[in-house]
């Protein structure tokens, strides 16, 4: 679904990685955070840019059917 241009589409997409690419990935986010620099990703299609100055946080759920880690970045849409 299209919106119109310089428009954001709410989004909440969840995307499996093989595990090479998966460490691929990982080492170069780290990278970027180490050098204090953007990263960029393409998720399902779409271009993201995170900035050097999201934040990063780490998020441990646990429940009745097994547990989940995810490693976020959150940042303002104007950054």
């Amino acid at each position: 679904m299209m919106g119109q241009p310089g428009k954001r589409v709410k989004r909440d997409v969840e995307r499996n990685y093989p595990r090479r690419q998966f460490v691929a990935k990982l080492r170069r986010l780290a990278d970027c955070i180490e050098k204090g620099k953007r990263f960029q990703i393409q998720v399902a299609g779409e271009r993201v840019s995170v900035p050097a100055s999201a934040v990063i946080n780490i998020e441990h759920e646990r429940g009745s059917s097994g547990e989940e880690i995810e490693f976020q970045m959150k940042w303002s849409q104007d950054t």
